[in-house]
Parts: structure tokens; sequence; C-alpha cells
């Protein structure tokens, strides 16, 4: 049995990494560190285990992995700690907010013989899988472009940050889609044009919204929304849409379109009830086995690290104005 750790409960996401592990008969949450105490010390008592304020008391608790879950900024620190102890790691994207960051921490990872994942959760969703598999067969023939979304709703909190966050809803939403088409396509992105800025909320110190082109090997051209435009009220976070052309056909895919709409007088709001996948807990999962298993997780670090390459490729081409390379 794989005994989990989390490393910081900043990230939203570490509540449900943490249910995850819980909902998993191989494996065991065996204790929550946080640098912020009182959040630690809740997300303990909310998930049934404990909280350890000491980093290095943590690490040597019996763990066997952790899942990484700070503000962007600090992943590399806390993914290096836990891997000179021995730890296999799963790291929320981005992996990190630099190239530099990124890079060392594949390689504290690799030359501690520990596997580094990437928290990409849509490579899991059974849509995306289904879209691989027929890009794969040639169903659609020559792939020629794909106009992609990843809308969701603003954060709040520190990713208002640039400095914590790294970036707003380009550096939060595109590191998944560009991910999702290299795993889809077999394929690197070459350059990017990006024009993003803050179109939604007022006085945000990061980008609310980003419009991409992007091109990829094989002269692919992808067209590439990014943005925080859904409402609090919103059933869900977001979306996450792919429309892929080929010299055979279209093939349209909306990961999330896996749902039950519920009009319900009692909350007085439209509700999605959810009866498809869980790509956190498959992630998850696949984590847990590559942990049991000693090898890497599918989605390794060096994905995270194209991911974010294209990313700040991104933010240097809505500086510059122009096309650049990735």
């Amino acid at each position: 049995m794989a005994k989990i750790g989390i490393m910081s409960c900043a990230h939203m996401h570490a509540y449900a990494y943490a249910g995850c592990v819980k909902a998993l008969p191989d494996a065991e949450l065996v204790a929550i560190w946080d640098d912020d105490s009182k959040r630690g010390r809740a997300a303990a008592r909310e998930f049934g285990t404990k909280f350890i304020a000491d980093l290095q008391k943590f690490l040597s608790s019996g763990v066997d992995a952790v899942i990484v879950c700070s503000e962007n900024s600090k992943h590399r620190p806390m993914v290096e700690a836990a891997a000179k102890a021995g730890k296999w790691v799963l790291c929320e994207k981005p992996l990190a907010t630099t190239v530099a960051d990124a890079k060392a921490m594949i390689r504290a990872c690799s030359a501690a013989g520990v596997g580094l994942g990437t928290a990409f959760p849509c490579r899991f969703i059974t849509p995306v899988i289904e879209a691989r598999n027929r890009l794969k067969s040639g169903e659609i023939g020559r792939l020629h472009a794909a106009a992609c979304t990843n809308n969701g709703s603003f954060p709040g909190g520190w990713f208002a940050d640039p400095k914590l966050s790294g970036g707003g809803a380009v550096m939060d939403h595109t590191v998944h889609v560009v991910d999702a088409l290299r795993w889809m396509t077999g394929k690197e992105f070459t350059r990017v044009y990006c024009d993003c800025g803050t179109l939604l909320h007022e006085g945000l110190k990061t980008d609310d919204v980003g419009s991409l082109h992007l091109e990829m090997e094989d002269g692919v051209i992808v067209s590439h929304v990014a943005s925080w435009n859904r409402a609090e009220s919103f059933p869900t976070w977001g979306d996450v849409t792919f429309e892929l052309v080929g010299s055979k056909g279209v093939l349209s895919v909306d990961g999330f379109n896996q749902k039950i709409d519920v009009y319900s007088d009692r909350v007085r709001k439209t509700e999605w009830a959810f009866w498809g996948d869980d790509a956190n807990l498959a992630m998850v999962k696949d984590f847990v086995d590559a942990v049991d298993a000693q090898r890497p997780p599918s989605v390794t670090g060096e994905d995270g690290l194209r991911a974010l390459e294209v990313t700040l490729a991104a933010y240097r081409s809505a500086k510059s104005g122009k096309m650049v390379a990735v």
C-alpha cells in the first residue's frame, strides 16, 4: 500500500487529490504538511489524517510519496526536499514558473532515483483518450489544425499575485491544452503568438484572458483561448474543448460534457450532476501505481517542462508583440 503525504494545501486541487487518495483501497493518506499551519491543520481534520508542522519530520513520517500543491513559485524547493528524502513526487501544474526551476526539479528527482509526475488530469478524461486513439488510427487523416479552449473561474487568492503564480489565465490553463495536444498528436510545438491582458476583473495584476496562435511540427496550426471568464455561480470550474481538423474529417471533443442538467427549485439555479469520469481519481491512481511499481508516473516532469516552455514563450510573445520560437 502506497503511503501518500500532501505537501501544502495552497492550491484548491489539494483537497480533491486528498479525497482521491482516501478513496483508493491501495493508498493511505499518511500526513499533511503546510507552511500555513492553520490551513494544514484544518485539512488534516477534514481528511482524518495527521498534520506535521516540521517539514523534515513530515518527510520521515513513513510517507512513500508526496503530492505537491503549493503556490506555483514554491514547487521547486518542495520537490527538491522530497527528492532528497527519496520520495516519489506528483507536482501540481504548472511544474514551475521558470524553465530553470523545472529543469532543476527534474534533475533532483533523477539524481535521487525517484519518479516525478506533473498533474495533468486531462490525459485521463475518456473523450480525450478516445480522440487520441482516433488520431492515432488515422480516422480523420492528417491533422491540419486544432481550435481549443480552456475557460474557467478566477480562483482568487495567490493566483492574482504574479510572484506566486507566475502568470494568470494563460499560465493556469494553457499548460493543460499544450500537454493534451502533445499527448494526442505526438508532436511538439514550435512557435507561438499570444495576445493577453486583463479584461474581466478590474485591478487584477495578472492576465485573465489570452488568445493564442500556435504552430506544431508538420505544419499543424492551433488556436487557443485561455480565460477566467466563468462566473462564480457556474456549475463547474470551466471547460476543455478541442476541434481537430484533419484531411478526412473533423473531430469535436468536449472533455467535461459528461453530466446531467438538474433544474432544482431548492437551490434556485441549474446544477450539473456528473456521471462520467473522475479524471483526478484516475491520475492519482496512476501515481499510486507508479509508486508501488517504482516506475515514473505516466505524465512525467519532462511533460511538465514542455508545457511550461510553450506557456512562457506565449508570455514572451505577448510582451514583444511578435510570434516567438518555443
